[in-house]
């Protein structure tokens, strides 16, 4: 098989060649942005669900479509340890520039630039807040320090301002979780303070498991502003679709003992489809690719997954945490109780609970319900067992 030729190329965020079992969600999504540019009541998508599901494509694919459409887009993602105002305030502030298509700053925009203005005052709070501005603040407006009120004007101000231009302002948000819960609560308020006023200003989001529960505690009334939405492995036809449409496009094939062997190995996420499909076309000799194919292609690709997906999240913990998820590997995929993992470790709970407290902040767990903890990252109790034979960091 020629590996020029080869369509899965996996990567972080990269989109894959067949978007396969996603269709009824984009659509409900466009249809949500167009009613709200109209000025009309809808729900926009917040995406949630462990690593490598296909979070960050679907948000991308969401993103170039309200593009496409005209819309205005704030793309930020949300790193740790940085503030909210510190990465919304330079975006926010582009993507004005955007929205203005003239030299002249038309009146609704250069409000909002103003809103803009007043608001980097938080600097005196959050110091990454970093941003050139080019208008003057209008006083008493986004200037009085709290983040919520002046959040509320300045995403108020934005949406006169794409209304005025008859557009949409979209943020789109990746990682989301990062977001602290104090300024999480306020960037919901705000945006509910313009779907109040029917602004055509509006967030799509992604991010891990725990995001449903901190934007609940944030604003118990987030979920009747968006539509919540569980991204998880692909059912068997979507994810067969995804290995087979591509290879069948450059006119060669793939057995149904191959599909069903990838199937398996990757459980139906779709990352891991990416890199069984990529091996399996590389180890084939010719088409199709059979079941023998993909069992030696498995091993090129379990290898490829511990050298880059698994070993970049590995290398950024502590022995202590090393031993944790050791632990819970042992349990199996889990979920677990907190329990558990801690009498398997032959340890209290209480000893351990401030380990799995700063696992849950690296987006390495989540807790599904109370007392349980999850891996963020599937497979990944296997891996803890091949590079840790033993319980030892």
């Amino acid at each position: 098989m020629d590996a020029r030729r080869n369509p899965f190329a996996p990567g972080a965020g990269t989109p894959p060649p067949e978007l396969a079992g996603r269709s009824a969600l984009l659509q409900r999504n466009a249809v949500a942005l167009d009613r709200i540019r109209m000025g009309r009541a809808a729900r926009p998508s917040i995406l949630y669900g462990l690593r490598g599901v296909g979070k960050t494509v679907l948000l991308s694919t969401m993103r170039d479509a309200a593009e496409a459409e005209g819309m205005v887009i704030v793309a930020i993602e949300a790193p740790e340890n940085r503030s909210l105002p510190g990465i919304l305030v330079p975006a926010l502030r582009a993507s004005l520039l955007r929205l203005d298509r003239v030299k002249q700053a038309s009146a609704g925009v250069k409000r909002a630039l103003q809103a803009l203005a007043g608001f980097a005052k938080l600097k005196v709070k959050y110091d990454d807040l970093e941003v050139a501005l080019d208008f003057e603040p209008e006083p008493g407006l986004a200037d009085s320090g709290d983040l919520e009120a002046d959040l509320a004007d300045l995403i108020v101000a934005v949406g006169e301002a794409a209304r005025e231009r008859k557009s949409a302002v979209v943020l789109v948000i990746d990682e989301l979780q990062y977001v602290p819960e104090e300024q999480l609560a306020a960037l919901i308020s705000a945006l509910h303070r313009a779907n109040q006023k029917q602004l055509p200003v509006t967030m799509l989001a992604a991010g891990l498991p725990q995001l449903l529960g901190q934007m609940g505690r944030a604003k118990s009334y987030a979920e009747r502003l968006f539509e919540f939405v569980a991204v998880g492995p692909l059912d068997s036809d979507a994810a067969r679709d995804a290995i087979r449409l591509p290879i069948e496009r450059e006119e060669e094939a793939i057995e149904a003992a191959a599909l069903d062997k990838i199937i398996a190995q990757t459980q139906g996420y779709p990352y891991f489809l990416q890199e069984w499909g990529k091996h399996g076309w590389d180890v084939a000799d010719a088409s199709p690719i059979t079941a023998e194919d993909i069992e030696a292609a498995t091993a090129s690709a379990l290898a490829e997954l511990d050298a880059s997906f698994f070993r970049v999240r590995f290398d950024r913990l502590t022995p202590g945490e090393k031993r944790y998820l050791r632990a819970m590997a042992d349990l199996g995929p889990g979920p677990h109780r907190s329990g558990d993992v801690a009498e398997s470790m032959d340890v209290k709970v209480s000893s351990v609970a401030p380990t799995r407290s700063s696992l849950i902040v690296k987006g390495m767990l989540y807790s599904p319900a109370h007392g349980e903890t999850a891996f963020t990252v599937p497979l990944f109790d296997a891996y803890m067992r091949r590079v840790m034979p033993e319980n030892r960091p």
